[in-house]
């Protein structure tokens, strides 16, 4: 079974935190949120707060991660680039040519890792000049290679939703949208 972990900041969006989490199990994939705080909670940008599965104690805890996801939010993100350890594991993640999702902020942590370089990424309109080395497509969504970008909030469920079609199939994504009232909401059905 896949394995993914989300790291939570103080500060992060709520949306864009816990849609892929919603998302992601619910499609049978095995989601751990992690606290960067040195505590079980979380307080997300609009006072909301969340109790992680994990408290984060060590980059090499991450290294059986088939996906390392960053929720973006302000200071979320700022805080999630200001924590060595999540620097430290996205670092591994990425040399093991193993997958990592930022979506809004949260991309200009991959940035300045120098990770972005000569890719394709989107993020928050605004928050591009910290995209390093990267071209930035303002899509909803991007992906190349191993990384996958999100623009915002309005982008988390087809964000997420593409993230869910890394370990499931084309047709298990097609029902959740139904069952979630995605496909409706695009007009698919």
């Amino acid at each position: 079974m896949a394995k993914v972990y989300e790291f939570l900041a103080n500060g992060f969006e709520e949306i864009e935190a816990l849609a892929p989490v919603d998302i992601l199990r619910r499609g049978g994939i095995e989601v751990k949120t992690v606290s960067i705080t040195g505590s079980e909670f979380v307080e997300s940008s609009h006072g909301v707060t969340v109790k992680a599965d994990l408290v984060f104690t060590s980059p090499d805890d991450y290294a059986d991660a088939d996906l390392l996801l960053l929720p973006g939010g302000m200071p979320g993100a700022t805080n999630l680039n200001a924590h060595e350890g999540v620097r430290q594991a996205l670092l591994a993640q990425n040399a093991r040519g193993a997958r990592i999702g930022a979506i809004c902020a949260a991309p200009m942590v991959l940035g300045s890792l120098g990770l972005l370089e000569g890719r394709r990424a989107t993020c928050s309109p605004g928050f591009q000049t910290y995209l390093t080395g990267a071209t930035y497509t303002a899509e909803l969504f991007e992906e190349d290679g191993n990384i996958t970008t999100g623009e915002g909030p309005a982008a988390t469920l087809p964000y997420a939703y593409h993230l869910l079609s890394y370990f499931t199939t084309g047709a298990a994504v097609a029902e959740l949208q139904m069952k979630m009232q995605y496909a409706h909401l695009m007009g698919w059905q």
